[in-house]
């Protein structure tokens, strides 16, 4: 049997980090949505179709498990808040404003928050825009996987390419300035004239952020050992992550992680916390979290709706640890999330918060991969083209 992890009595938060606590690193909070109207075939996220009569109370559940988290002393406010799922635009903008407020009481949100909605084109009206951004909402990521229709079919996707281009301009009238899309490539027989078809309307569109995923046949989803269902091979995929860093790099985006592409400033800054090792609080079944004291800390509440609400019905928090750092596996993670940026690895800050140089600790596997890492104006980081490999380089600090 499993070893089943430790439920979080009491969770302490002092926000430090190593050596060196960083009085700049605000947290980020993240509420996870876990309802769809359909689960697409190729997502192994935990959602709920079969589960839509929870959504009407759901928002009072994630209020409530904030604040059993907020009396545990859970007390920075929050600089990022992210609703992501599932499907958060499910929720109605009056829910969305309530569980906004409710954070805003307390802990609180920093003045400048970035508050991010993951939006379904096929599940949102203008009215609901316009709504949401009064609600609070400053930011959109609206999930358009593909511009041709065929290929949403294929997807399960209960948009087409109309209601995607629609969803953008939608969104802009309801006053958003800030619009994220998702867009995924090396898809089943996808062709490389696709995915530049997808791209050109990407790009017509005159978003901020782009966030394109190279597919993968993933355990746990409805096409999970389907050989028909595979990704494109990987000379094909080589080719078709080249044209997406040249095409957008030309078009004025900078390629700042693995899969996000975003104009000067405009970067995901609840998504850099994450790869900054910066302390979340992840709210709702299925949601994780990291405390970021000591060496780190990461938790999360079960993927489980029934047991989700039971817990938070008898007043006890459903989180449960997932892992505790030391020293070493703290540098270890660090560096594994660092390398998926741009930015890299920033000697000072290794030293400051891990009381080492990176190339000291970690000089073996620094000679393993001469030639693959680069090595500029006090930074350590992969050049893009590595990052094909990403998963294969990275083993050698793990």
């Amino acid at each position: 049997m499993a070893a089943r992890p430790r439920v979080c009595l009491k969770i302490s938060v002092t926000w430090s980090s190593g050596l060196s606590p960083d009085p700049t690193a605000r947290p980020g909070l993240y509420l996870h949505i876990p309802f769809c109207r359909r689960k697409c075939p190729y997502c192994d996220f935990y959602s709920r179709a079969d589960r839509v009569e929870l959504i009407p109370d759901y928002h009072l559940l994630l209020t409530r498990q904030l604040e059993l988290f907020v009396a545990e002393g859970w007390d920075q406010p929050f600089e990022t808040v992210f609703f992501g799922g599932g499907t958060p635009s499910l929720l109605s903008a009056k829910q969305v404003a309530t569980v906004l407020e409710a954070a805003a009481a307390e802990p609180g949100l920093t003045a400048d928050a970035e508050i991010s909605l993951e939006v379904n084109p096929g599940t949102i009206e203008a009215s609901d825009l316009s709504e949401l951004c009064r609600a609070g909402a400053n930011r959109l990521s609206i999930g358009v996987q593909s511009f041709d229709d065929a290929r949403l079919r294929q997807l399960g996707r209960l948009h087409d390419a109309a209601g995607a281009i629609g969803a953008v301009d939608q969104a802009r009238r309801a006053g958003f300035n800030n619009i994220s899309i998702d867009l995924m490539f090396a898809l089943p027989n996808q062709t490389v004239e696709e995915l530049e078809a997808d791209l050109g309307s990407a790009l017509s569109l005159e978003t901020e952020h782009l966030s394109i995923y190279g597919y993968s046949l993933e355990e746990g989803s409805a096409w999970a050992g389907r050989p028909d269902r595979a990704p494109v091979d990987e000379e094909i995929y080589a080719r078709m992550y080249e044209i997406l860093h040249e095409r957008l790099d030309q078009a004025g985006f900078r390629h700042y992680e693995i899969s996000n592409f975003a104009r000067p400033g405009r970067e995901c800054r609840h998504n850099l916390g994450y790869w900054r090792r910066r302390p979340s609080l992840g709210l709702g079944a299925g949601a994780h979290g990291f405390q970021a004291s000591g060496w780190g800390r990461r938790f999360w509440t079960p993927p489980d709706l029934d047991r989700f609400a039971t817990a938070l019905e008898r007043g006890e928090n459903p989180a449960a640890d997932l892992e505790c750092f030391d020293r070493e596996g703290a540098m270890r993670e660090y560096v594994y999330l660092a390398l998926r940026t741009a930015d890299g690895i920033d000697e000072d800050e290794f030293v400051s918060r891990f009381g080492i140089a990176f190339d000291e600790f970690f000089s073996e596997p620094l000679q393993k991969l001469s030639g693959r890492m680069e090595r500029e104006a006090g930074r350590w980081y992969l050049p893009w083209k590595s990052w094909l490999v990403y998963d294969r380089l990275v083993a050698q600090f793990l």
